[in-house]
């Protein structure tokens, strides 16, 4: 199905005025009937009785709206700009995801809708469909939610993303599948989850995410902005048929699994302890080397190699414990 614009003229204003005409002269006929003429009934019902028919081809276009029409199932174009228009009045719009309303910008459901039926001041429920059948072309943002989604060593993930959206074939849209919104929801979940599984939390060892056969650095937390591309990539590659573009998709929450949340902090901090460690022993040796040979240039003291080994300990335990060293004074002979 491709897209066609339906061309006509913006001829609304004129035809509501002259319909608005035509309803007065009616109503000046029927009395002129009533004191005149019974002829005249006829043509004066007649009048009052269609002369309302043009008003149902009148529609009004904002700015980033578009309302595909079809006649008697068939499709006819597509109104696109903003303006007033006058169509065939047997035209009726189509918008099968008039009523659908997703957790995106300008979709929510505002106060007094329920599951996507507006409650009226008298208890009567109407649904969207009664009073909109328009297309919005605005780029609107889709938050998907939280997924909890295994990554590529089989860690519980959970993930939420916001895809920035808007439609670009009316046609498609509303023609090639049934929902273009749930659509576009459906497509989101399947992309995150494909891309998710192919990526660790953190960077770990012997996993290739590029698919090239080597090993990589790649992760979810470290490697989130060619994640969010490849997401945004595998969600265009689906919704092309629906006359979507899919502008810009980010990761907006990224976390462990609350399962395992807390022993993952724990093998963190573990890391972080290791490496802390790691650095202390290296500056440890480096400041003990220092002073032996700091002794040994200025022939402070003559040190054998048993009473080497005893400084070169102490000084590791002082420069290396979490507490600070009890000082314990010798005087009596250093042998």
């Amino acid at each position: 199905m491709t897209e066609k614009i339906y061309t006509t003229k913006k001829n609304g204003m004129a035809v509501l005025l002259l319909t608005i005409l035509l309803l007065v002269g009616g109503i000046a006929l029927l009395v002129f009937a009533v004191n005149n003429s019974p002829l005249l009934f006829i043509p004066a019902g007649v009048i009052l009785c269609l002369g309302w028919v043009p008003l149902c081809g009148l529609k009004i276009l904002k700015p980033q709206e578009a309302l595909v029409l079809t006649l008697f199932g068939e499709y006819k174009g597509t109104l696109k700009e903003e303006g007033f228009y006058y169509v065939n009045p047997f035209c009726t719009a189509l918008n099968p995801a008039a009523a659908t309303r997703l957790a995106q910008s300008g979709e929510t459901a505002p106060a007094g809708h329920i599951a996507g039926i507006q409650v009226t001041a008298s208890g009567a429920s109407i649904s969207p469909e009664m009073y909109t059948k328009r297309i919005s072309l605005k780029a609107m943002t889709l938050n998907n939610g939280r997924q909890k989604i295994n990554d590529c060593l089989g860690n519980p993930v959970e993930i939420g993303i916001a895809v920035i959206w808007r439609v670009t074939d009316t046609a498609k849209a509303v023609f090639n599948v049934d929902n273009y919104k749930e659509y576009l929801s459906l497509q989101c979940d399947s992309a995150l989850r494909n891309i998710v599984r192919i990526y660790p939390y953190d960077v770990a060892t012997n996993v290739d995410t590029t698919g090239d056969g080597q090993a990589d650095e790649g992760s979810l937390r470290g490697s989130a902005e060619v994640v969010a591309e490849r997401i945004k990539n595998e969600i265009q590659s689906k919704v092309d048929e629906a006359g979507l573009e899919i502008m810009d998709a980010r990761i907006t929450y990224l976390a462990y699994a609350p399962e395992i949340a807390s022993v993952m902090l724990q093998r963190q901090q573990a890391s972080a302890i290791i490496d802390a460690r790691k650095m202390i022993v290296d500056g440890a040796v480096g400041m003990v080397e220092m002073a032996l040979e700091r002794l040994n240039e200025k022939q402070t003291v003559q040190l054998d190699e048993e009473r080497k080994a005893a400084m070169v300990s102490n000084l590791l335990v002082v420069l290396c414990g979490n507490h600070d060293a009890q000082p314990v004074v010798n005087s009596g002979s250093l042998y």
